[in-house]
């Protein structure tokens, strides 16, 4: 009998069957359950008067036992739940519908006998197992039913996949009892791995516990088409590389969702979903030091600006968690700002929010805006921050990267703002391109401004950051949709990658740790090769890299890099308490340089690249353009 036959045989009988033909069922087996406790009572064994006697005695009060039955069982709604779905909670209802009925019935017989004829209803020994026997044939029925249902709906042996499931802790065991249960799951949970290496030789449930050094070996022996992860916080390390070798061996990954994205706190083998990129790029949970980043924050008016991009709404989520008085969301992308705002609305987070439209460019509308709200503490975080658009276009990235935050820095000494952290990029480091040279800048500025000001100037550097505007995973993902070609720039491009709350955790920490004049900069891990990245997102896709989607090498853009670095070669680091922050021992900025950038900035009016470029070279020596109409600016 093929699947789609037996779907419609057992929908039939089961699943449109009335609720009264339940009843009636239960009552007939409660009817069977008074005709054994009585066969149990006379052993099985009687002669024809005394059956002719009980029953004379038993037919006048049969009216009123199941009566008694049926309006409990009907108050208990025992006849409600679905037979073929029977559950815990269903058993439950049961034997209390089952045992008020008992109480009931003998309550009855006690009134009978002290107040009426000196008789019970029933027999005591006749309750008692009538009883026992309703129960077990009322709840035997059920799992008779369901287990029959499992059966006629179970997949034939070619149609079941083979699971493995990653992590034998609470969260495995309800992945296994979650999709043994959904019939509509053709899946057999043939194991679990652990990286705890107590747990392997154990069962859960019947099923085998192996460590996950024994992965591959476990593909092959056990048929494996399928692995789930169900490690609510993973190593990613360890998680990195189960998942490549299950992508080797052509073995479909899926993860298990967060505890705090299960609907109504429930699972549903509905919710486990393609293992993405960034489930595999991203490290370990960072440790904070709450107690110091609240004292920062607390009650305090913050100002976040580009607060409707990737890193600013970052910093405004994490923000809002420590009370401030007031988190001033500035941005002048009207449609990204309003989205935000619905965001934090539906959160609920948006009581000591003010939203304020604005362009850090503009400094009348600054003026104002630190006028009004006076804020102490200042997360600088709007930026250009494209290397090819910047290129063709330097003007626009001075212009908000050195003149929008000379503003900021400016405004923040004038208004005493306690603290001024700004965001900067890896791409400052000996930069080859005009974006990366305006954002030495803009760190330049803020160093030696620093010495100038009661203000405490803090500048934080990081790599890329996963699944920002305009990074390479979310371009990866519309061209994988498209179905391809994925471009890469060159083959050995490599770059270093954090999550977006990683990226702004560490922003918060070293915000609260920084004294003023320094830069700091974020342990990113390791370097990833962009090919390897979109190798990886292909098998993620379940595509097949050359024949489902190309890979296309386009050649290095104007102004990028083969790899980025994080450190400058005159630059060394010393420690904090934090392992994945360090302070970068940089050069100390001169008082000359403020003159020299107020001479870049004065360059606008001619609108001469050259001219600019030129002066941003003087102010950052290090600044030697890569494949860059600006070459030929450099000293030879």
């Amino acid at each position: 009998m093929n699947a789609r036959l037996r779907n419609r045989f057992i929908k039939l009988p089961l699943s449109s069957t009335p609720r009264w033909i339940i009843i009636l069922i239960d009552l007939t087996l409660c009817a069977l359950a008074l005709a054994i406790a009585y066969f149990v009572r006379f052993d099985v064994y009687s002669d024809e008067m005394t059956i002719e006697r009980e029953w004379k005695l038993l037919k006048g009060v049969l009216p009123i036992i199941f009566s008694v039955k049926l309006v409990v069982f009907f108050l208990f709604k025992i006849h409600k739940g679905l037979v073929r779905h029977t559950s815990l909670e269903d058993v439950r209802r049961i034997f209390f519908a089952v045992l008020t009925s008992s109480f009931f019935i003998m309550a009855a017989g006690w009134i009978r006998h002290f107040y009426w004829d000196g008789r019970f209803l029933l027999p005591t020994s006749v309750l008692l197992v009538d009883f026992l026997a309703s129960l077990m044939l009322l709840i035997g029925f059920r799992f008779t039913v369901k287990i029959y249902h499992y059966e006629l709906n179970k997949p034939t042996k070619k149609e079941v996949k083979n699971i493995l499931i990653y992590g034998a802790g609470v969260s495995g065991l309800i992945t296994k009892r979650t999709i043994e249960k959904d019939f509509q799951m053709p899946t057999k949970v043939v194991g679990f791995i652990d990286d705890n290496k107590k747990l392997s030789g154990n069962r859960l449930e019947g099923v085998d516990i192996y460590h996950t050094a024994k992965i591959k070996q476990l593909i092959n022996k056990l048929e494996v088409d399928e692995l789930i992860l169900a490690i609510q916080h993973p190593k990613k390390k360890n998680t990195s590389r189960i998942v490549d070798i299950c992508l080797h061996y052509d073995v479909n990954v899926q993860r298990v969702p967060s505890f705090k994205k299960w609907i109504n706190g429930e699972f549903s083998s509905k919710q486990i979903r393609k293992v993405n990129i960034d489930d595999l790029l991203g490290r370990d949970p960072i440790d904070l030091d709450i107690a110091k980043i609240k004292n920062e924050i607390n009650d305090k008016v913050i100002l976040v600006t580009g607060a409707a991009g990737s890193i600013g709404s970052g910093i405004v989520r994490q923000v809002v968690a420590y009370n401030p008085r007031k988190v001033i969301i500035l941005d002048q992308a009207e449609s990204d700002l309003y989205d935000f705002q619905n965001e934090l609305i539906g959160n609920e987070q948006n009581e000591s929010v003010e939203l304020v439209i604005g362009d850090v460019r503009n400094y009348h509308r600054m003026y104002r805006l630190f006028e009004k709200f006076k804020p102490e503490m200042v997360f600088h975080a709007a930026a250009y921050k494209h290397v090819p658009l910047m290129e063709e276009n330097p003007s626009e990235a001075i212009s908000t990267n050195v003149l929008g935050t000379k503003h900021l820095v400016d405004l923040s000494h004038e208004f005493n703002v306690v603290k001024f952290v700004m965001i900067s990029t890896d791409k400052a480091v000996n930069p080859t391109n005009v974006m990366g040279a305006s954002k030495r800048i803009a760190e330049i500025y803020a160093q030696a401004k620093n010495k100038l000001s009661e203000t405490q100037f803090v500048t934080t550097r990081f790599g890329n950051v996963l699944g920002s505007n305009g990074s390479v995973i979310p371009l990866f993902k519309r061209q994988i949709d498209r179905g391809g070609p994925i471009t890469v720039t060159h083959e050995e491009v490599t770059r270093f990658f954090m999550t977006i709350p990683e990226a702004c955790q560490l922003v918060l920490e070293a915000g609260a740790m920084g004294n003023g004049g320094e830069i700091f900069v974020f342990d990113m891990g390791e370097s990833v090769k962009i090919i390897d990245l979109a190798k990886r997102m292909i098998r993620l896709s379940g595509l097949e890299i050359g024949k489902d989607i190309q890979i296309k090498i386009t050649g290095l853009r104007p102004g990028e890099k083969l790899y980025e670095e994080l450190l400058a070669n005159e630059e060394n680091t010393k420690p904090t308490h934090h392992p994945q922050i360090l302070i970068a021992l940089n050069r100390e900025a001169e008082e000359a340089c403020i003159s020299n950038i107020d001479e870049l900035l004065n360059l606008f009016d001619g609108q001469n690249n050259e001219s600019m470029v030129r002066q941003m070279k003087k102010i950052v020596p290090e600044y030697v353009s890569n494949n860059s109409i600006y070459a030929k600016l450099d000293k030879k």
